[in-house]
């Protein structure tokens, strides 16, 4: 029951807690005085009293009423902001995102905003801290610091950028020892500059000449309408020059003084980004990622805040940024999953990216050259507007397709004759390969050859994976790791055997069959130092005759001219998944992964090994095109009802007893059941275990619900979250709803 507090306003408060729901507070005592009519505005954050702890809080609202009797509140401690950090419509959408993915609130605001803000910091001043040459440095011939390369080129540096941020000193390595001897020399000094100094560009210009648009360009290019909302879904074949319709159309974004948002779904495409954008614009860009330390990340925050970065750049969490001059969302390869949260808050970056621009009145372009279904659908349905670019620029062509039936083959350590003998003619000619294996590690399996024992993780579902550097068995679900036994520990059998390949134990093959060549290897082991993607990047761009081996960090957005060759080790892991989106996704990492060759001058080729090159999902790839192959799947999917032609929601428990989470889902599933029954609208299915049934030493299970009308599966929702907090049932358990899933597993 709502209790009315006459003149005193009362807070709803969110808290970052599991519990779903606001906490009433009173005003701060300093605004309780009679004559005080300040309200505090929605989106400010506060110090409020939770138990025995004093919590950062964020207001949602205030009204005049509370379920709880006013001698009961308390009172907020103090104030952390003197006005809202986010604007009203982007604070909606923060709520209106908890609710469609029915999270609990507080978790989900404090998930939107930088992690500094969580803590009650305060907003970053937009100064910065840069090196400048004092009048003595300015003064100094160059020749005078012969005897010391370093101080010489820190020195040339300054002369030349005038100032030089601490965070480029750092990307330059330049030693703190140069610093302090060149400061004890008077020649430098540490300075903050204020706005429009260093980081702020108030004058936009173009740094190089926009490239000529080739006609399917031009007519995308002149579709999109910047003055309100629209999303575009840009479909074009990988080289297509979807980038450069972006770069075109931000042109005319930043040019009329609005910022442009730019969504990436891998860390790893950053540094080429980035580069892509500084070399087409002068002007302040932004990049937002998880690698940022937390000072870089809420300094970033504010400057597009602040309407101070004209293009902000970023990976998932980056659609909740604020921007003081919104112009236009463009999300890169719309179909990657890591839009997804896949832990926690499971929102879709790619979904709120079309709810934003609709608030925002801006338009939207989703680009992909391997669409999801979703976004096909959403175009046959006229919520989005298709636009296409069917082929490559005059001096690129598709790469032609050769099939490698190895099902009855004798391979060569993974390797056909055939790919053997085409890796040797492209690099006798100077040119690249690309070698595809989505499975890092040496060995996915360590096994005895006389027992048949195998290493499994005690954890989880999965067997351990062998990685030779260091020498160790690991877990790439829960990072258990022991050392690699010399001996079988069930019969003690010295007959140990590594089956299948990893990245790792292919570019020891490679280094043994080409001595010469430089093997490049990317994945997520060799690229944990922050600079090392951006090195093994600058050389593939020194056009070096090498071979490189990567997982699905290769497969997104990479420009690699001067491969002539890729070569798909393993194409048929996404054939039998239980998982109904696996051929899709199977599908899409293939297509991407072959439009990296043949992107300069020089024709390329793809070499696909696989048991099934008759099987029709692989055959349409490759003799059709990815239009046709998705045509494939839409049908079997829209017999089987399944998305995009119905609505999914899967409720998700964890559990140390398998026997507490089935218990626990088939409560939910009867709950759904008489909150609405199944009928021709909505069916549900479980509960089942999880394509990993056990991980990290929880057992895993799903139940999930299908509907044809979005409403109905957000309205059961929201009744059985009610029931579900309060069942002694969900004690001990770990649950979470998932809308709209990318993945079962």
């Amino acid at each position: 029951m709502m209790i009315n507090t006459n003149d005193q306003t009362i807070y709803h408060v969110a808290v970052p807690s599991p519990l779903r729901r606001l906490f009433d507070y009173l005003a701060p005592e300093q605004l309780q005085d009679a004559s005080c009519d300040k309200i505090l505005q929605p989106g400010i954050r506060v110090f409020v009293p939770f138990g025995k702890r004093v919590l950062v809080g964020i207001i949602v609202r205030n009204s005049k009423t509370s379920s709880i009797p006013i001698s009961r509140l308390k009172c907020i401690q103090s104030i952390i902001d003197t006005e809202p950090l986010i604007p009203k419509h982007l604070f909606d959408l923060y709520i209106w995102a908890a609710k469609y993915y029915h999270n609990p609130i507080g978790d989900s605001l404090f998930q939107s905003i930088p992690n500094l803000l969580r803590k009650g910091k305060e907003l970053p001043s937009l100064k910065t801290q840069c090196w400048m040459l004092t009048k003595k440095g300015i003064e100094l011939p160059l020749t005078d610091l012969s005897r010391s390369p370093r101080k010489r080129e820190f020195i040339s540096w300054l002369k030349e950028k005038k100032a030089i941020t601490i965070g480029e000193v750092k990307q330059k390595k330049i030693s703190p020892s140069t610093l302090k001897k060149l400061t004890e020399e008077k020649l430098i000094f540490l300075s903050s500059l204020p706005e429009n100094s260093y980081h702020f560009k108030d004058k936009i210009s173009l740094a190089e000449k926009p490239q000529n648009l080739y006609p399917e360009q031009q007519k995308a290019l002149k579709s999109i309408s910047m003055e309100d909302f629209n999303a575009y879904l840009l479909f074009g074949e990988t080289g297509s020059g979807k980038t450069e319709v972006y770069l075109q159309a931000i042109e005319k974004i930043v040019f009329s003084g609005k910022q442009a948002l730019v969504l990436i779904p891998e860390i790893s495409l950053t540094p080429q980004t980035l580069s892509r954008f500084e070399n087409r614009f002068d002007t302040s860009i932004v990049v937002l990622h998880s690698k940022l330390t937390d000072k870089e990340r809420v300094f970033a925050w504010n400057m597009a805040r602040m309407g101070k970065a004209s293009i902000i750049i970023g990976t998932r969490s980056a659609i909740f940024t604020p921007l003081k001059f919104p112009g236009l969302i463009i999300i890169d390869e719309e179909h990657d999953s890591s839009y997804k949260q896949q832990e926690g808050y499971r929102y879709s970056a790619r979904d709120l990216g079309v709810i934003r621009a609709q608030k925002e009145s801006i338009p939207i372009i989703l680009g992909s050259a391997t669409p999801s279904m979703e976004s096909l659908n959403n175009c046959i349905e006229n919520r989005y507007t298709k636009l296409i670019l069917s082929c490559r620029p005059e001096k690129s062509s598709r790469p032609n397709w050769l099939p490698v039936n190895i099902r009855k083959s004798q391979l060569i350590n993974g390797f056909s004759q055939e790919l053997i003998e085409s890796i040797k003619k492209v690099l006798f000619e100077g040119d690249q390969v690309l070698i595809f294996l989505n499975r890092r590690g040496f060995s996915p399996t360590l096994s005895c050859y006389d027992c048949g024992w195998i290493s499994n993780c005690p954890n989880c579902e999965v067997r351990l994976t062998v990685h030779k550097k260091p020498s160790r068995l690991l877990c790439h679900h829960c990072e258990y790791t022991i050392q690699v036994p010399s001996i079988c520990p069930s019969c003690y059998s010295s007959q140990l055997e590594f089956i299948g390949h990893g990245t790792e134990r292919i570019e020891g093959i490679l280094e043994t069959l080409f001595p010469k060549i430089p093997i490049l290897r990317v994945d997520r082991d060799t690229t944990r130092n922050k600079t090392a993607i951006k090195d093994v990047l600058s050389t593939i761009h020194s056009g070096e005759s090498c071979i490189l081996i990567g997982t699905q960090m290769l497969a997104k957005g990479h420009h690699f001219p001067n491969v002539t060759l890729v070569a798909i080790l393993d194409a048929d892991g996404g054939l039998f998944s239980p998982d109904f989106r696996a051929p899709e996704r199977m599908g899409q990492l293939i297509t991407q992964v072959a439009g990296r060759s043949g992107r300069g001058e020089k024709q390329g080729s793809v070499i696909i090994q696989s048991n099934y090159c008759d099987h029709p999902f692989i055959s349409s790839l490759i003799f059709q095109d990815y239009q046709n192959f998705i045509d494939e799947i839409s049908k079997e999917r829209e017999l089987s009802s399944l998305p995009p032609f119905s609505h999914m929601a899967l409720v998700r428990a964890e559990s140390i007893s398998n026997e507490d989470a089935i218990n626990f889902l088939e409560y939910c599933r009867k709950q759904a059941e008489n909150i609405l029954p199944p009928n021709k609208i909505i069916t549900y299915l479980g509960p089942l275990p999880a394509l990993m049934e056990k991980r990290n030493g929880r057992f895993r299970y799903i139940f999930s619900i299908y509907c044809k009308d979005r409403k109905q599966i957000q309205k059961l929702l929201e009744k059985l979250c009610q029931r579900v907090d309060t069942s002694p049932l969900a004690k001990g358990i770990r649950w979470s709803i998932d809308v709209d899933p990318q993945d079962i597993s």
